[in-house]
């Protein structure tokens, strides 16, 4: 059972890294230096390239760089652990997703992700001693 402070420090964190991680993909650029990077990790790594994104593709890559986006200023500005519980709905959805595509031959490259995803998740479902939020 985590404490209010820790679980707060949590949630915190958990919007911190989607609003770094998930902002550069909101528009083009950002989203091609993104795709620039893991192809490098993934060069080293000695694993295929992740392919071209079409014009589609960019198009929800930027659409989940600016939802995601938006919900991590949201939860911050808010600032209401509560929330929490619904991000952890919302990452275990994505990680299915996530392995779906590994599933299907996706690259590599994801592994490390959706093991940070499911952590987030796992974390934000914790228990917490004396909830002290007030319900929505």
């Amino acid at each position: 059972m985590l404490s209010p402070t820790y679980f707060h420090r949590i949630y915190r964190l958990s919007a911190f890294y989607d609003l770094v991680l998930s902002a550069p993909f909101a528009v083009l650029p950002g989203a091609l230096a993104v795709t620039w990077v893991l192809n490098a990790i993934s060069a080293a790594l000695g694993l295929e390239p992740i392919p071209p994104l079409d014009p589609l593709g960019m198009m929800y890559a930027n659409f989940f760089g600016t939802v995601v986006t938006i919900w991590s200023l949201l939860r911050l500005k808010l600032d209401q652990p509560w929330l929490a519980r619904w991000d952890a709905v919302g990452r275990i959805l994505f990680s299915l997703a996530m392995v779906l595509a590994l599933a299907r031959g996706a690259t590599p490259i994801l592994w490390p992700i959706l093991a940070i995803e499911m952590t987030w998740g796992v974390l934000q479902l914790l228990p917490v001693r004396g909830r002290s939020w007030p319900k929505p």
